[in-house]
């Protein structure tokens, strides 16, 4: 064989063994008529995991509402890294990231499986940047607190999609359109974080005072709902422009880029909901979102 000949074989093969995997998710999962809602969700206090409430009730309302995934892929606000990667291990563990919680917390495990193959073939979709496939990471209380009662039995396979902390926000709304093609393929993609989340300025002491919400943290969640609602995503970008009650809401970006990754998935026929619209303890606001 000439060496020419021989060197492009052998890009050939080495190209068809990095996509298989892409191949064989697609194969396995067809293309569907109707594709899977994307959904941001407000996930709160990490006790919302184990407790039977309005919220936790939600979540396992949709869970029975929306046709079953293939697989579930969370950009949880908990998972910050140098870089952007995706879980690819067959067995993630369950992280208890957080203190000061009951034991019944950390005693809680969710033992869905991962998918190598899943994690593969959405590194594959993303472009914009290099995606890492981590062994170590697992799923973290914004994940599992959310899909334990959204998927009780834990049978459907759940991976997580780091947040580049060193990016801005317009790069975590571009990378995520990248990936909306996996809600054809069966994917339930949820964003988990909050929209308002000004934990140093929670009123303790109104917790159990139902929809306690200070003037500012109302007044940006309804922005919020106002720019989602007519497709203002720019504004929802640039959202420290949007006025100094901004700052208040969002003093750091972690839990409202989760946000920026749903609302990239909607395209101009998808209805748009809200749902468990409540603030809690003054300045954190549980309001989630669904998109088709």
């Amino acid at each position: 064989m000439e060496r020419k000949t021989f060197i492009k074989t052998l890009i050939g093969g080495a190209a068809m063994a990095s996509l298989q995997p892409f191949y064989n998710w697609t194969k396995e999962l067809t293309e569907q008529e109707e594709k899977l809602p994307a959904l941001f969700i407000g996930h709160g206090s990490p006790m919302n995991g184990i407790e039977d409430n309005e919220f936790s009730r939600t979540w396992a309302k949709f869970g029975k509402e929306i046709p079953k995934p293939k697989a579930v892929l969370v950009i949880s606000a908990h998972w910050l890294t140098n870089g952007t990667h995706i879980t690819a291990m067959e067995n993630p563990k369950t992280i208890h990231d957080f203190g000061g919680f009951p034991q019944a917390l950390f005693d809680v495990e969710y033992p869905a499986k991962g998918s190598p193959e899943l994690a593969k073939a959405t590194s594959e979709l993303i472009t914009s940047t290099n995606v890492g496939l981590d062994h170590d990471w697992g799923l973290d209380h914004g994940t599992w607190t959310v899909v334990r009662h959204m998927y009780p039995n834990a049978d459907i396979p759940v991976l997580q999609l780091s947040i580049d902390y060193n990016k801005p926000p317009q790069y975590h709304y571009d990378l995520a359109k990248q990936l909306a093609s996996l809600r054809k393929k069966g994917v339930l993609i949820i964003g988990s974080g909050n929209m308002v989340h000004n934990l140093r300025m929670v009123a303790w002491d109104k917790l159990q005072e139902p929809e306690y919400g200070f003037d500012w943290a109302i007044e940006m969640n309804t922005i919020f709902k106002e720019k989602i609602g007519n497709n203002d995503f720019k504004s929802l970008i640039e959202y420290e422009k949007l006025n100094a009650a901004a700052k208040l809401a969002i003093p750091t970006p972690d839990h409202y880029y989760p946000l920026l990754y749903s609302i990239a998935l909607q395209d101009s026929k998808d209805e748009v909901s809200f749902f468990n619209d409540k603030p809690v303890g003054g300045s954190l606001t549980m309001t989630s979102v669904k998109i088709g």
